[in-house]
């Protein structure tokens, strides 16, 4: 490949890379970041169990209902954020001490992104990588932070008397 192509087709990923940060700017970035390691986790994943010979269709389906059920958790955080910043600018009264235009979807985000990250590196010790005890600790510390900012969003006790999600995962009404 002369230096010539090698330049244009520079010029067009960069092109192409401005062009969308224009249209979706940062908080596209992330999206785009998490729904990649959402499919590359899958994938290692299935690789690393078809090495250690635990490989199986029902475990890939229950992944890709996992990666489902994710992806209804940020619609809702995003939803919620549409909503807030709606209630914000059209109802007088209510008001921020600060701008609002989102907030619970790129926290969610982040934190997903943490954890799918998190599970990458369990895959690659399951595929035999040696990984530094540093950067799963820097991991931990990292999601411990988002759960911190989400907690101190909703205050110290935020239990609702409506619903409360179980260790499980199970969601329960707990209003009779």
């Amino acid at each position: 490949m002369d230096d010539m192509t090698l330049l244009g087709i520079k010029a067009g990923v960069a092109a192409a890379v401005a062009a969308l940060t224009a249209v979706w700017g940062w908080f596209g970035w992330l999206v785009v970041a998490w729904v990649a390691l959402m499919l590359t986790d899958w994938l290692v994943g299935s690789a690393a169990a078809a090495k250690n010979g635990r490989w199986s269709s029902a475990k890939m389906r229950e992944g890709a209902w996992h990666k489902g059920g994710m992806i209804l958790v940020v619609c809702i955080a995003l939803v919620a954020d549409w909503l807030i910043a709606t209630v914000l600018a059209h109802i007088p009264g209510i008001a921020l001490p600060f701008d609002y235009s989102v907030l619970l979807g790129p926290l969610v985000i982040v934190w997903y992104v943490i954890g799918e990250l998190g599970s990458l590196l369990e895959h690659a010790v399951n595929l035999g990588a040696p990984v530094p005890g540093w950067l799963a600790k820097l991991l931990e510390i990292s999601q411990a932070a988002i759960d911190t900012a989400g907690d101190k969003l909703v205050g110290e006790d935020h239990e609702t008397e409506a619903a409360s999600v179980l260790e499980d995962g199970e969601h329960t009404n707990t209003e009779d």
